[in-house]
């Protein structure tokens, strides 16, 4: 039996938690260009910012989980081609620095809380955000950004396990190729989460 969303998503039980959408992964330089491309192609930035701008009116806590380096590449991970490829990126994800910002349209209140992370491939590796969001009461998960590939499946797979229910609007994540990204949710992420979009999320918070 299908889940009613608007329960689900109830705003006392509900945060909002973007995934690396910050400047220097979704914007323009990006460390995965391609990845960047992918997600303007769905309007990912644009839809994530509806979402928090509405879950800020309804007291939804929005969390912003972004990735850094330091410039020492302390604590970094080396361990997987794919760090080894951000690695020799042109630009860097280092504390403090425009790429580790969260994109204008989107913005950061007040309210919001930033984790950052330097290790790990999702935002419950090396942060506080389970413990925080325990500690807040929720119990359902509206999971945006990146990557379909690793970091949103990441996610995914931790909320579950961490016992949460998840809701991916299918317009506010993205993955490459885009084909790609599709055939995760379809074929993989289907079973683990509730699959929406950000005009059926809203609708539901009317």
């Amino acid at each position: 039996m299908p889940l009613d969303l608007a329960k689900l998503i109830a705003p006392a039980t509900t945060a909002l938690v973007l995934q690396e959408v910050q400047n220097g992964v979704v914007g323009v330089p990006s460390v995965l260009p391609e990845l960047a491309k992918a997600a303007a192609q769905v309007g990912l930035i644009g839809n994530c910012a509806r979402l928090a701008t509405r879950a800020r009116e309804l007291g939804v806590p929005v969390y912003h989980c972004t990735a850094e380096t330091r410039a020492d590449r302390v604590g970094a991970n080396r361990n997987a081609r794919l760090f080894m490829g951000v690695d020799k990126s042109p630009l860097q994800l280092v504390p403090g620095s425009d790429a580790v910002n969260v994109p204008d349209e989107i913005g950061c209140d007040p309210r919001d809380v930033v984790l950052a992370r330097h290790h790990g491939l999702g935002p419950m590796t090396g942060t506080q955000l389970d413990s925080m969001l325990r500690n807040g009461g929720i119990t359902t998960i509206i999971g945006v950004g990146v990557s379909l590939n690793v970091g949103m499946f990441n996610l995914t797979l931790d909320a579950v396990n961490h016992g949460y229910q998840i809701v991916l609007p299918r317009d506010a994540v993205a993955g490459v190729p885009i084909e790609y990204g599709e055939a995760v949710l379809a074929n993989s992420l289907s079973l683990l989460a509730t699959l929406s979009t950000t005009d059926a999320i809203l609708e539901a918070w009317q």
